[in-house]
């Protein structure tokens, strides 16, 4: 009795200990996983373990492809978290952030930065990461798939009675080729997660022929488990346009709702996109498509202030515009929908009707470029109304390459671009053909898109510019188009001219004819333009800078007797230097050949009054 006692005491007290050591276990794990303070989104969280890596993709069950078909085969797919916050779980699933921190690695839109110190294994993942995606997938990896951000709507956005009561469910169409496990899956999920339920139909994830064993058995396992999403697989490399095409036709909802794989959608993103379509079946409508950095994944939103408009040059390459005066003055709040002359990106909302009745945007694009500028002429010329809407933001990795291969032995682009000038341009493609020397090359067979637009009855192209896009600076209205050349060195003005080239010097090369970043124009005003950048010059290099529309260190003055090209406020004029590497700035001498410059197609008659050269 006395040793059943001893046992029974000795129990007790081991049983107390356990409950005791548990309870101090359960406190410091609550105070390591939620005792950090909330992080402002601009401050930067570096991701302090130097040797901690990606999760490496589970091997695939199967590499066998499937037509067209849906994957409908995972039982719940399970991951588990230790009380650090770390993986211990299935391998390929994603990092799982620890439950309700918001010190986790990308939490609430913060960067990830690595430390300097990480391994040489590390560095090699970061770097093969960089090369198949074009950005840092090995910083992604470490980021939950179903992290949260910041909600960067308006106030004017949450007020009750915003949106119509009943809005149409929306299907959500995402192609990929090759793309990332963990950004695919945070697209899908940040979806998912930040939806109303009953909007959603289904997410129909087309796969352009990827050929990655992640993306295809374990793919399939994975999503089998979220019910409303399906798989359709291309049997060959199809490009975005037809890969887009393929997806229609599995959605069943009256709304189309086209998203890339390398996204995340924010809080309240789909009902602004969707009462507008409900108010108006030919609207199609872009999110704000927010900037994720593509090295640390860092999210950043602007406000409805600061919301651009799509444009293009006649490179007929997008670009990104403010909202031009006029079209502020049409409304009373910064945050409601504006008109945009094309679309901000792939990202977009139609009636699925309306879509059909425009003869989708199949214009026999190879893999991809032209299409958000030819679906974007062809709503606007065609009766439908093309908005961005501030209320809805979606983030957007942002590349600066194409990570993909491309045919050899043909100029995609240019193909492409050829196409849309013939079909929507009428005679103002002119303009895109000075930039590519004239050449339009084999562009195909246009035959059914003229005949769609003829169908449809479609305005002119000079009506979209005068109607839509006032601002666009055309080339017919320049005093001089073309080359600028000096002929005793037979150099030319010659430079690019992205946003990358800004502030920048202005080059010379040997004139070759065949314009590209030859191609100049003179403006009425005085400007050297070429679209929406000028020569600038303030004292020390003539730089590229965008257009002001002031005179000022943008002010050219030309003599087509002398030849000489002036600056107006400094008085002097441009030049070859001796060497003939460098354009220079020097006083003014009619007897100098450096100096001397030959602008192709001068029209003295176009150029202002007051900027006449006697």
């Amino acid at each position: 009795m006395k040793y059943s006692m001893f046992f029974l005491r000795r129990r007790t007290l081991i049983l107390k200990a356990v409950l005791i050591l548990t309870a101090l276990w359960f406190m410091v794990a609550l105070l390591t996983t939620n005792g950090g303070t909330r992080n402002a989104i601009d401050s930067p969280v570096e991701y302090v373990d130097a040797e901690a890596k990606p999760l490496k993709m589970a091997k695939p069950t199967s590499t066998k492809k499937k037509s067209e078909s849906y994957g409908n085969n995972l039982s719940d797919a399970k991951t588990r978290v230790d009380w650090m916050g770390r993986i211990a779980g299935i391998e390929g699933l994603g990092v799982i952030a620890a439950p309700g921190s918001d010190n986790a690695p990308g939490e609430l839109g913060k960067p990830v930065i690595l430390p300097k110190n990480i391994s040489e294994e590390a560095k090699a993942a970061v770097s093969e990461g960089w090369k198949k995606n074009a950005f840092n997938q090995y910083v992604s990896d470490l980021i939950s798939i179903r992290r949260k951000l910041p909600d960067p709507r308006d106030e004017w956005c949450k007020q009750p009675g915003r949106y119509l009561e009943e809005l149409p469910q929306t299907s959500v169409v995402i192609c990929f080729h090759n793309e990332a496990w963990s950004v695919l899956l945070r697209t899908v999920h940040s979806v998912l997660d930040r939806s109303p339920a009953h909007l959603i139909k289904e997410i129909v994830l087309v796969d352009d022929f990827s050929d990655m064993p992640h993306l295809m058995q374990q793919l399939d396992d994975y999503m089998s488990a979220l019910p409303k999403v399906r798989i359709v697989r291309a049997t060959r490399r199809e490009g975005l346009i037809r890969a887009r095409l393929l997806g229609a036709r599995y959605v069943t909802a009256p709304v189309l709702t086209y998203l890339d794989s390398h996204c995340e959608c924010t809080e309240g993103w789909l009902e602004p996109l969707l009462d507008r379509i409900a108010r108006n079946k030919t609207t199609v409508v872009c999110p704000v498509i927010d900037v994720i950095d593509d090295s640390t994944l860092e999210y950043h939103y602007r406000d409805s202030t600061s919301v651009n408009v799509g444009g293009f040059d006649w490179n007929l390459q997008f670009n990104w515009h403010p909202v031009p005066a006029r079209e502020r003055a049409r409304h009373q709040h910064t945050a409601e929908p504006v008109w945009s002359p094309t679309m901000a990106g792939g990202l977009f909302a139609i009636d699925k009707e309306f879509f059909e009745r425009l003869g989708t945007y199949d214009s026999g694009f190879d893999i991809w470029g032209g299409e958000n500028l030819e679906l974007s002429f062809k709503t606007w010329m065609c009766g439908g109304t093309l908005e961005i809407v501030p209320c809805s933001h979606v983030g957007h990795i942002f590349r600066k390459r194409s990570p993909y291969k491309w045919r050899t032995g043909v100029n995609v682009l240019k193909k492409n671009s050829v196409r849309l000038a013939e079909v929507w341009l009428d005679d103002y493609a002119k303009y895109y053909y000075q930039r590519v020397g004239n050449d339009k090359g084999d562009y195909g067979d246009i035959s059914s898109r003229t005949a769609l637009r003829e169908h449809l009855g479609c305005k002119s192209f000079e009506w979209y510019l005068k109607n839509i896009y006032p601002e666009l600076f055309i080339p017919g209205e320049s005093v001089a188009h073309g080359e600028i050349a000096n002929p005793s060195s037979d150099m030319c003005i010659d430079s690019a001219a992205g946003p990358e080239d800004m502030k920048k010097p202005v080059g010379l090369w040997p004139c070759h004819g065949e314009y590209g970043n030859q191609y100049w124009m003179y403006s009425k005003n005085g400007e050297i333009r070429r679209d929406e950048t000028c020569l600038d010059f303030s004292g020390h290099d003539v730089v590229l800078y965008p257009c002001h529309g002031a005179k000022g260190n943008q002010l050219w003055l030309y003599n087509p007797s002398t030849k000489l090209l002036k600056h107006g406020s400094s008085e002097k004029c441009m030049a070859v230097n001796r060497n003939k590497d460098k354009i220079v700035m020097e006083a003014c001498n009619e007897s100098e050949p450096r100096q001397m410059w030959k602008m192709e197609n001068f029209n003295a008659d176009r150029l202002s009054p007051e900027l006449a050269v006697e």
